[in-house]
């Protein structure tokens, strides 16, 4: 069904090239002799942002036609897309406006705003939120910059993949923390095409389980969710989304993450690494322990996804 999408890819790859950072991907001993897994992680919360959705969101405004970017774009956000957006909508000279949920991290939301986007809040779930501002775009004749329903944004957030593929050479398994779709759907895409047995794994907070739990209903379901340290992947899913049958066709697994693991995850990362890793990140190394058992051996790549947390949530999970 998406056969074209790798080419796409490679194409984005090309366009992004002059903007976009090459992000660090390199083995760590500390967590391959923890888990038994040869453990690679590809850093992108280094990225523009602190956030891999710099790639889908820049990639996204640079096919836009000028016509388009001179009327300005509308984008709906927890956080790092509208960064993504605002950051991209700077580097091109394009006018952004981002709707965020009620309750959004403040310290994302600034970040959104001293990228020189305008900000207004609308909704409780990032769906809601979504589905004001396509409407809002809609009737203003502006182009709305979907988060993961576009596959000009998913190809962007593939070009993570094609890095990955280049730096690792073999990869047998591949963990990406899941919220809309758009970053594992992009990754599994390319690297499937370039290495057919390569397991993909998505991973969600229990919390906000959406894509996983639609896989096993076979649609896209609603699903309240509740607050997690994943604030980056929680809330529900476009129904006409594309991803849907991204995640279906080139996903193999789905593992859900308590927020105690997702916690621990984030302070034992700072400990070894000295780094600080977002929630969303850490769900992806927490998938990694509880999969570890079926992973040894395998030379394995964590994507860690973003680098942004409020200094509330670091009070809270960070040791003092």
């Amino acid at each position: 069904m998406f056969s074209s999408l790798p080419q796409e890819i490679i194409a984005a790859r090309d366009r992004l090239a002059p903007y976009i950072k090459v992000t660090p991907c390199d083995r760590s001993p500390s967590l391959s002799q923890t888990v038994g897994v040869d453990v690679w992680l590809k850093r992108e919360h280094l990225q523009h942002t602190g956030s891999f959705k710099a790639r889908g969101a820049l990639h996204k405004l640079l096919r836009l036609p000028a016509d388009a970017r001179a009327r300005g774009v509308v984008a709906a956000s927890s956080g790092n897309h509208g960064a993504g957006v605002a950051w991209a909508g700077r580097t091109l000279g394009v006018h952004v406006l981002v709707f965020v949920p009620e309750g959004a991290s403040a310290a994302k939301t600034e970040k959104i705003r001293q990228l020189g986007a305008d900000v207004r809040t609308h909704g409780t779930d990032g769906l809601d939120t979504e589905l004001y501002a396509r409407t809002y775009a809609a009737e203003r004749g502006c182009e709305y910059v979907s988060p993961y329903n576009d596959l000009d944004v998913v190809a962007g957030q593939g070009t993570v993949g094609v890095e990955l593929r280049a730096q690792m050479g073999e990869i047998d398994s591949v963990i990406v923390t899941v919220g809309g779709g758009g970053l594992i759907g992009g990754i599994a895409a390319y690297l499937k095409r370039e290495l057919p047995n390569v397991h993909v794994i998505g991973a969600q907070p229990e919390r906000s389980p959406v894509m996983a739990f639609s896989m096993r209903a076979g649609h896209i379901v609603e699903f309240p969710s509740q607050p997690t340290l994943s604030d980056g992947t929680a809330g529900g899913i476009e129904q006409d989304s594309v991803t849907f049958d991204l995640c279906r066709e080139l996903v193999d697994e789905w593992i859900l993450v308590s927020e105690g693991v997702i916690g621990s995850a984030m302070r034992e990362f700072f400990a070894h690494e000295r780094q600080v890793i977002e929630g969303a990140a850490a769900v992806a190394l927490g998938a990694l322990e509880q999969a570890s058992s079926r992973l040894t051996g395998r030379r394995t790549a964590v994507i860690l996804c973003g680098g942004n947390v409020s200094p509330t949530t670091l009070q809270t999970v960070l040791p003092v």
